[in-house]
């Protein structure tokens, strides 16, 4: 799962070159994390990473360039632009 990380990080990087590195890839973990969670909330089985990187990827396509904006308005993930969208 690591270099899926690396990968869906390097995406968002290319869709939003506002974010820094480091806070690309909080995203991209945050965002895997909480689809996880979420998924088996609901009571689904564990479809596997391949599951997880489609979705995250449609997120990153859909939102990415302005995934820094959603934080400003989310107590959950403000933590991520206090010090700017760098």
């Amino acid at each position: 799962m690591n270099e899926t990380i690396e990968e869906l990080t390097a995406e968002l990087l290319e869709k939003n070159p506002k974010l820094s590195d480091e806070k690309a890839r909080t995203w991209i973990e945050l965002l895997v994390s909480d689809f996880e969670a979420s998924y088996a909330k609901a009571g689904y089985d564990y479809q596997g990473t391949a599951v997880v990187e489609k979705v995250i990827r449609q997120w990153i396509e859909s939102y990415g360039d302005k995934i820094h904006e959603f934080a400003g308005t989310n107590p959950k993930y403000a933590h991520l632009i206090n010090d700017s969208v760098n």
